[in-house]
């Protein structure tokens, strides 16, 4: 396995895991350094609102999803691409209706990976990619 291969497992990996927190600060009350800010919605709608809640999950999803991708990338799947691609896609769609509500940080680092990852893997540079990291 070579080192663009690693590095694409762990930003996989590293940035499912990071959806956690989307969760978590929906579902609990644990500090994740987020504010109640909401974005789009009314000022009655906050993370930790039903709808926020329902934003939660699919935080949850896109963990899983981008996790399934890192594994499937690791083990050779074929699949791995098309798993990425919809967690990238959940991922925004999760996120950017909350974007107050996240650390400056994270949240521009956030789209920056789940734009990297559609662009990439529905762009020109997927055949590219997908011969430099042995298939896919």
């Amino acid at each position: 396995m070579d080192i663009l291969t690693i590095v694409l497992v762990l930003t996989l990996l590293g940035h499912g895991i990071g959806h956690v927190m989307g969760f978590l600060a929906s579902w609990t009350k644990l500090p994740m350094g987020f504010t109640q800010s909401p974005w789009i919605f009314s000022k009655g709608i906050l993370i930790q609102s039903v709808v926020g809640k329902a934003f939660g999950i699919l935080w949850l999803i896109s963990m899983g999803a981008f996790i399934a991708a890192a594994i499937g990338l690791f083990t050779g799947q074929s699949w791995w691409t098309s798993v990425a691609i919809i967690a990238s896609f959940l991922s925004l769609l999760a996120f950017l209706p909350w974007w107050n509500t996240f650390t400056p940080g994270s949240k521009q680092a956030a789209v920056l990976v789940d734009v990297v990852v559609i662009a990439v893997l529905l762009g020109p540079w997927k055949d590219e990619l997908l011969a430099r990291i042995g298939g896919g």
